[in-house]
């Protein structure tokens, strides 16, 4: 039985990391982009400094409008397992190239490589490379958004709540949340507004919340992720989780997510949005009746997300 149990839970492992990449494909068009959307391109740039392809991002810049350009950074979603998503990571802000955004679409490590808060360390690393190194990719870093699916969702949300921490301990643990990934330590790591699609955030809370796999499981994705079974590491789990960190002083954020995911619960998305609220951090979460996970990437989705980082950018602006 115990044999059995584990083959069950690989399967459960492989079908959900199937189900993001082909639901990130989906998203970005079948990975083909649009020359017309796109002026000016960089490729494969390491922000850490050194050979690792999960340290590696694209950076695309619209064709309308003149540079400087307001970026949103993208992560796509892999149950953390992926290395090497940014090309999936384009699809989730392709659209985003016609209202006027850079799109920096990046690569995190695999959990398989390093475990939380490896992460998040990366896209803080991220967001301080392109403010180092704004004029020379022709970005205005005044503002920075960020957007993510499922695990990417996480992510995203994240570096949205945890602006300013560096070291944080909940219990026994304590963890760098900043990093030094890069260097560029001068620079924030701050952001501007998040996009969280139906992202995770309390790993402890999904079972019992309308899971239809077994995220207790000690190789769940969740659990390779932070080192350890969930229910067994209970305080890496709160530092893992974005709800942790929410304060008045976060970005706005809009979530959106399925009320019939079967894989990240709806309730996740629930939870955050109630501390947001609590704390006075504007927000909007949709939830889309009958959605499964990740399957929301309808166009008039995409346009609230649109819609979103423009009415972002133009109040950080002062813009009417």
């Amino acid at each position: 039985m115990m044999k059995d149990n584990k083959i069950y839970r690989l399967t459960q492992i492989i079908i959900l990391s199937g189900i993001i990449i082909t639901q990130s494909l989906f998203a970005q068009g079948q990975t083909e982009t649009n020359a017309d959307s796109i002026a000016q391109k960089w490729l494969n740039i390491n922000y850490a400094g050194d050979e690792l392809t999960g340290h590696l991002l694209d950076i695309y810049l619209p064709a309308i409008g003149e540079a400087p350009f307001p970026a949103v950074v993208t992560v796509a979603g892999s149950a953390f397992f992926s290395n090497n998503s940014k090309q999936h990571a384009f699809g989730i802000g392709k659209l985003l190239l016609k209202h006027g955004f850079a799109i920096v679409a990046t690569n995190h490590r695999s959990s398989r490589e390093a475990i939380f808060p490896a992460h998040v360390n990366d896209l803080k690393g991220v967001v301080r490379f392109l403010r180092a190194n704004a004029s020379k990719y022709g970005l205005d870093t005044s503002f920075v958004g960020i957007a993510g699916n499922s695990s990417g969702g996480n992510l995203a949300a994240m570096v949205g709540t945890s602006g300013g921490v560096n070291n944080y301990t909940v219990g026994e643990k304590t963890v760098s949340i900043e990093g030094d990934i890069g260097g560029n330590n001068k620079e924030s790591s701050r952001v501007d507004a998040v996009v969280d699609w139906y992202g995770p955030t309390a790993f402890e809370k999904m079972d019992s919340c309308g899971s239809e796999m077994v995220h207790d499981a000690p190789d769940s994705p969740e659990s390779v992720y932070i080192g350890g079974p969930i229910q067994d590491n209970l305080d890496l789990c709160a530092l893992a989780n974005p709800i942790t960190y929410v304060d008045e002083k976060d970005p706005p954020f809009i979530i959106i997510h399925g009320d019939a995911d079967p894989l990240v619960p709806h309730c996740q998305s629930v939870l955050l949005y109630k501390a947001l609220k609590k704390h006075g951090v504007e927000y909007e979460m949709i939830t889309v009746p009958g959605a499964g996970h990740g399957g929301i990437w309808e166009e008039k989705y995409k346009e609230n997300m649109a819609s979103f980082f423009i009415e972002a950018k133009n109040k950080k602006r002062g813009d009417k």
